[in-house]
C-alpha cells in the first residue's frame, strides 16, 4: 500500500479538531480531541504505525469521486463500479452545537447490492502508547490507551462488530438505499440503542448542514470565484477553535515541504502571523465575530506578556507558550521523509513583523468590528513601547530561518506597520499618543529606502547586502507603505518576476543566494506568495495578467479546492495541508481583483458614455 498524494484529501472538522479523509475512503490523519492533541490515526506519516480508519466498497475495480456538499464541510466520497455505486458521508459534528468530538461515517448503497469493509485501527498517542479493545455490545467498542494520554474512544456502529487483535473490523452488505452508521467519539457520551443511534446521526447530519450553510450565508462577498472564496472561508473556520478563538496555521504536523529534506514542521499552533492574517480575510468578507473571538484571545495573553518582556510569536490554541520542539523517531514520516516533528522550536525565535500583522488586524477590528477596550489598548501601548526600542535589530524573520538571524526587509516593514497601525488607532480614538512612535515609523520608513535599496540592482533587497530579493516584499503594496505604482515598486516586482517568478507560480527566495535557512534542499513555489503576486498585479493595474494568473493559480487546488503550503515541480501539493496562508492570501487576492475589476469596467462604462 503506497502513500496518497497529499492533495487526495479533504478535510473534515468540529472547530475542535479535524480529520483527513482520502480519496480511497481511508481516514488518514486525525489529532483528537483537539487539533494539537496526540494522533489516533497517522498513516499519513506512517502506514504502519500510525493508524487509519478504513471504509470502503469492495469492488474490483473502481472509480473514486470526492464532493462537499454545497458550502458546508460535509464530504461525500463516491465510489462507481460496473457492480454498483457507493457513497460515504463524512462529518463532525460541530462544537456549538453538540460539544464536538465525535465523528460520523454514513455509508449507503446508491445503485446494486454493495459489499463493504471496515477497518478501525486507532494509534495512540502518536503510535507510542499500546491499547485494549473491550466489546460492550455486538455493534459497540471501546478502545482504552495504556499510555500517558489515557484516552478512551467508542465505537457504535449499525452493523455488527468484531476484533481482530487491537482493532475492529466489520464486513456487511447493503442493499440499494440502504445505510450502515459509524460514531467515534469519546466515552461522555450515551446512545443507549440502535434506534436512537440513527435519529441522532441523521438530526446531526442536517443540523451540521444547515449550520454550515447558515455560516456561509453570512458572509459579505458576492463577487467573482465565490465558490474558491467560500470554500476557503469554510477552511479557516474550520481552523478556528470555537472555545478559544484561536486559529491554527495548518491543519497537519510534519508534512514535507521537500520529499526527504528534512523541512517538516509542526503547524497546529496559533502564529500571532498568520491568525491575524486569517483575521484579515475574515473582516473582508463580514466576520466580524471570528475576528472578536481572536481579539479575546489576545486579550487572554495579556499575562504572558507582562511575565515576559514581549509578546510570544505563537502559542497553542489555548494560550500555552511552551510548545517544546521533539522528534518521533518510529515513524518513518511521508514518503519516508524523516524526521516527523512535534512541538515548534520556532516559538523561541525573535520574528519583529508579528507586531505589525497584529496591530493591522487590530486596527481593522477597531474600524469594522467593535471599539476595543481601554485595557486591551494599555496592554498593546507596552508591546509598542518595547518595539520602540528593539525593532532596530536582526532576527529570524517571517520564514523562520535556522540559520541565523538577520535584518530582513519585512521584518522592518511590518514594524513601520505596527507604529503606522498604533498611531492610526490611537487618534481615531483619541487615545493619548506617545510621540515617539511617530518618530520611530519615520525612522523605519527612510531606513528602508536608503538601506534596503540596491541602486544596481534597482529592487528592495531581502537584507541590506543581500544578492536576492524575497517574495515577502510583495506586501509593501498591500500593507500601504508604497504605492503599487510607484516606479521603485514596478522595478522590485520586475526582478520579483524574474528571479522568483516560474510561470505564474512564485518561491519565497532563491535558497542558495538568501539568508541561511539551516537546510540543504530545493522547495516547491509557496502558494500564498502567488496569490500575493496576483494582488500586486491588480494593485498595478495589470488586470488582464492579474486575472490570468490567478486563475491559472486556482486550476492548482486540490479536486476540493484545498491547498498545502507549496507546490512541487510537478503540481504535487507540499507542506502541511490544508495551509490558512494560502487560503486567505486566495480570499485578499480574489477580493481586490473582483473589485479592480469592476472599477475598471464602471470606469470603461463612465468613459463610453462621454464619448457618445
Amino acid at each position: 500500500m503506497s502513500y496518497q498524494p497529499i492533495e487526495n484529501y479533504g478535510i473534515i472538522g468540529d472547530l475542535n479538531t479535524v480529520a483527513l479523509v482520502g480519496l480511497n475512503g481511508s481516514i488518514d490523519y486525525m489529532c483528537f480531541p483537539n487539533f494539537d492533541s496526540p494522533s489516533i490515526f497517522a498513516a499519513l506519516l506512517d502506514q504502519k504505525k500510525g493508524g487509519s480508519f478504513q471504509l470502503n466498497p469492495l469492488f474490483d475495480e473502481m472509480k473514486t469521486k470526492q464532493l462537499y456538499l454545497p458550502d458546508t464541510n460535509v464530504l461525500l466520497t463516491r465510489f462507481l463500479s460496473d457492480e454498483g455505486v457507493a457513497e460515504i458521508t463524512d462529518f463532525m459534528p460541530v462544537e456549538e452545537l453538540y460539544s464536538g468530538k465525535e465523528l460520523i461515517r454514513r455509508v449507503t448503497a446508491i445503485r446494486g447490492e454493495v459489499r463493504f469493509k471496515m477497518k478501525c485501527m486507532p494509534r495512540f498517542n502518536y503510535g507510542r502508547s499500546p491499547h485494549t479493545v473491550e466489546v460492550i455490545s455486538p455493534t459497540e467498542i471501546i478502545f482504552i490507551s495504556k499510555g500517558e494520554d489515557g484516552a478512551v474512544l467508542r465505537l457504535i456502529s449499525s452493523v455488527p462488530l468484531s476484533v481482530k487483535g487491537n482493532d475492529v473490523i466489520a464486513e456487511f452488505t447493503l442493499q440499494p438505499a440502504h445505510i450502515a452508521d459509524f460514531l467515534l467519539e469519546h466515552v461522555n457520551k450515551e446512545h443507549s440503542d440502535e434506534k436512537n443511534f440513527k435519529t441522532f446521526v441523521t438530526e446531526s447530519l442536517f443540523e451540521t448542514v444547515n449550520y454550515w450553510k447558515n455560516w456561509i450565508a453570512q458572509s459579505t462577498y458576492n463577487g467573482r470565484w465565490l465558490d474558491m472564496v467560500n470554500r476557503s472561508a469554510l477552511l479557516l473556520k474550520l481552523l478556528t477553535s470555537y472555545n478559544y478563538g484561536s486559529i491554527i496555521a495548518a491543519a497537519t504536523f510534519s508534512l514535507p515541504e521537500n520529499i526527504g529534506s528534512g523541512r517538516n514542521f509542526d503547524y497546529r499552533f496559533t502564529w500571532i502571523r498568520d491568525a491575524s492574517f486569517s483575521m484579515y480575510a475574515l473582516i473582508r468578507l463580514g466576520y466580524t465575530k471570528e475576528a472578536g473571538a481572536f481579539m479575546n484571545w489576545i486579550e487572554k495573553q495579556c499575562q504572558d506578556i507582562k511575565e515576559h518582556n514581549r509578546l510570544g510569536i505563537m502559542y497553542s490554541i489555548d494560550g500555552h507558550h511552551q510548545l517544546e520542539e521533539k522528534i518521533l523517531d518510529h515513524f518513518e514520516g511521508y514518503k519516508k521523509s524523516a524526521p516527523v516533528r512535534i512541538g515548534n522550536d520556532a516559538y523561541g525565535q525573535l520574528q519583529l513583523d508579528i507586531y505589525g500583522e497584529l496591530m493591522d488586524s487590530v486596527f481593522l477590528y477597531n474600524k469594522y468590528g467593535e471599539p476595543i477596550s481601554y485595557d486591551f489598548w494599555k496592554d498593546l501601548e507596552k508591546q509598542i513601547d518595547w518595539l520602540c526600542v528593539n525593532w532596530n535589530q536582526p532576527d529570524e524573520g517571517i520564514w523562520e530561518v535556522r540559520g541565523g538571524r538577520k535584518n530582513f526587509l519585512y521584518s522592518r516593514l511590518l514594524c513601520w506597520v505596527a507604529f503606522d497601525r498604533a498611531i492610526k488607532i490611537a487618534e481615531a480614538r483619541s487615545f493619548p499618543l506617545n510621540e515617539k512612535w511617530r518618530m520611530q515609523r519615520d525612522i523605519i520608513f527612510n531606513s528602508v529606502f536608503s538601506d534596503f535599496w540596491d541602486k544596481e540592482k534597482q529592487a528592495f533587497m531581502q537584507y541590506p547586502g543581500s544578492q536576492t530579493v524575497d517574495a515577502s516584499a510583495l506586501l509593501m503594496p498591500l500593507v500601504r507603505f508604497i504605492s503599487p505604482k510607484d516606479p521603485r515598486w514596478l522595478s522590485t516586482l520586475k526582478r520579483i518576476e524574474n528571479e522568483l517568478v516560474s510561470d505564474s507560480l512564485v518561491y519565497r527566495y532563491r535558497p542558495e543566494l538568501a539568508a541561511p535557512d539551516g537546510f540543504v534542499s530545493h522547495e516547491g513555489t509557496f502558494s500564498m506568495c502567488t496569490f500575493w503576486y496576483v494582488e500586486c498585479l491588480s494593485r498595478a493595474g495589470k488586470l488582464e495578467k492579474a486575472r490570468f494568473y490567478f486563475e491559472k493559480m486556482l486550476g492548482y487546488a486540490n479536486h476540493l479546492g484545498l491547498y498545502a503550503e507549496q507546490l512541487g515541480f510537478k503540481g504535487e501539493h507540499l507542506g502541511n495541508f490544508p495551509q490558512a496562508f494560502t487560503h486567505l492570501g486566495l480570499i485578499s487576492a480574489a477580493y481586490n481583483l473582483d473589485q479592480q475589476l469592476n472599477d475598471s469596467r464602471n470606469k470603461n462604462v463612465i468613459n463610453h458614455k462621454t464619448l457618445k
